[in-house]
């Protein structure tokens, strides 16, 4: 059964819709580094001390990271079960629902509970979004639709930062945040009854009929997928640990330093990292398609490696040179995640698409998970700073200097069915 492309209004819904779905889970992703020492200080009430602040910004990531693995891989799978569109759908229901009940919290318990339900919807998205967009535009296409599905997270943590500079999150007025994280549930329930299926994944379901296939989580993990599987699952989680367990550290930094002179200086940190970010994610896959998959994640990793260690050695908060140095970080560390959506459905086939591209991308996520866990405590036994312990977390960026040469060249690749 052969694919039946879809019309040219119906490729641009679906990437209009995967867009907002992956800016809001970029808005998502980017809420706690900015709202959490405002939640825990008000949460904590006389008990906050600025390492518990540090403390439990870690917990709240390495929960919204365990979340969004689990979400990556159940949902993931769920999409090659059920279709691309609807299991986006409930993916973008369930991280702004979850998000939304976060305004009516009382302990740093629940909103901890609360940031890994958001998390399963966060993880879900992204494999779901880029496998349905890659099956629905052509094959010339997908570079450059693949750097927008990569800069709408990072456009996401822009319009928070934006948002954020207007209305200030401080421990008296952070409530409001997570009611307007709510808001992308309207998007969800569209997705879910009104987008377009993926003609590739339609297509697929008609060779099902003879030969029913193996469990998809099963089939990726046993010959001949098991080796793509395992180099997909270490090449996004490089990038995965490297930007929550190192370079978030940067957020609470200018928070502590810079907020005590501008309110909105933590706000204005992560506004001049995502603007980076969306150039350097949108530029992703270009690169990869101009000098190859694996040349091109070669020097993303050295540049991310020298960038994110100048960061947070060579300026500091309220430093002239620390806003350029942060934009400039943001561009390269983040040329990850425009490659990304373009190598990951690359390396699999159409049955197993989603659920390979989830598992690539979102098993990273544990990893990130115990990252910043041990991140964390590496931060409070050494006394609480953030520029060392953003450093010795950088060094997850050099594993990528080597990893990448196990990889196969995709360059050439199609999408087939």
């Amino acid at each position: 059964m052969s694919a039946s492309p879809l019309s040219r209004g119906a490729r641009y819904a679906v990437l209009a819709a995967a867009f907002g779905a992956l800016l809001f889970d970029g808005f998502e992703l980017g809420l706690m580094p900015l709202a959490s020492l405002s939640v825990s200080q008000s949460l904590l009430g006389s008990a906050y001390t600025a390492t518990l602040g540090g403390d439990w910004f870690a917990r709240f990531t390495a929960a919204l990271m365990g979340g969004a693995a689990i979400g990556g891989i159940l949902l993931g799978s769920l999409g090659d079960r059920i279709g691309r569109s609807r299991a986006m759908g409930v993916s973008i229901l369930f991280y702004s629902i979850f998000a939304g009940l976060g305004a009516w919290v009382s302990t740093q318990e629940q909103m901890l509970a609360l940031r890994f339900l958001v998390g399963l919807g966060v993880g879900g998205v992204w494999p779901n979004a880029v496998a349905l967009v890659a099956e629905s535009w052509p094959d010339k296409s997908r570079p450059l639709v693949a750097g927008l599905m990569g800069a709408a997270i990072n456009a996401g943590i822009l319009l928070l930062s934006q948002v954020a500079q207007i209305w200030s999150v401080t421990a008296d007025s952070w409530r409001w945040l997570f009611r307007l994280a709510a808001v992308p549930a309207l998007l969800g329930f569209a997705v879910l009854f009104l987008l377009p299926e993926s003609p590739t994944w339609l297509a697929s379901r008609g060779k099902e009929v003879a030969r029913p296939p193996a469990a998809p989580l099963r089939e990726l993990f046993r010959p001949p997928l098991l080796r793509i599987t395992l180099v997909g699952i270490l090449l996004g989680s490089i990038p995965l640990v490297g930007a929550w367990a190192a370079s978030k550290w940067m957020i609470p930094w200018a928070d502590k330093i810079g907020g005590a002179v501008q309110a909105d200086y933590k706000a204005m940190t992560q506004g001049w990292w995502a603007f980076g970010a969306i150039l350097g994610s949108l530029a992703g896959a270009q690169v990869a398609a101009l000098l190859g998959r694996r040349l091109s994640y070669f020097l993303i990793s050295v540049g991310s490696l020298t960038l994110t260690v100048a960061m947070f050695q060579l300026t500091a908060p309220l430093r002239s040179s620390f806003f350029p140095i942060v934009f400039a970080q943001g561009l390269v560390a983040t040329l990850f995640f425009g490659w990304l959506p373009l190598y990951l459905p690359e390396l699999f086939p159409t049955h197993v698409r989603a659920t390979g591209s989830g598992i690539s991308y979102n098993v990273g996520r544990f990893a990130t998970a115990a990252g910043v866990l041990a991140a964390g405590f590496l931060f409070t036994s050494l006394g609480g700073s953030y520029p060392a312990v953003g450093t010795a977390a950088a060094l997850i960026y050099g594993l990528g200097l080597f990893a990448i040469w196990f990889a196969p060249e995709t360059r050439r690749h199609t999408l087939e069915s």
